[in-house]
C-alpha cells in the first residue's frame, strides 16, 4: 500500500489555510470570492489548495477580495515597511 508523502510545511500552505478561515469567517463560497476577486474559481481552489505556483496578482485580488494586505516579511519574520 503506497503511504502519503511526508512535506515540510511551507509557507503556500500558510497562506492557504488563512484564506479558507478567512473566507469562512466571511461565509463565502469559493464561487463567490472568485466573483468578488474577479478571478476564476480554479484560481481560488488552487491556492486553497496550496498550489506551489500560483501568480501574484491573482493572490493579491484575492486578498482584496478577504480585506487582506500582503505583507512582506524576512526569512527572520521582520515586516519590511514600504
Amino acid at each position: 500500500m503506497a503511504s502519503p508523502r511526508n512535506r515540510a510545511r511551507r509557507a503556500h500552505d500558510d497562506l492557504a489555510d488563512r484564506f479558507v478561515a478567512r473566507r469562512h469567517q466571511l461565509g463565502l463560497t469559493q464561487t463567490e470570492l472568485a466573483d468578488l476577486a474577479g478571478v476564476s474559481r480554479s484560481s481560488v481552489q488552487a491556492i486553497e489548495g496550496g498550489k506551489r505556483t500560483i501568480q501574484f496578482d491573482v493572490v493579491s485580488a484575492i486578498a482584496e477580495a478577504l480585506g487582506c494586505d500582503l505583507v512582506l516579511t524576512t526569512r527572520s519574520g521582520v515586516a519590511v515597511m514600504p
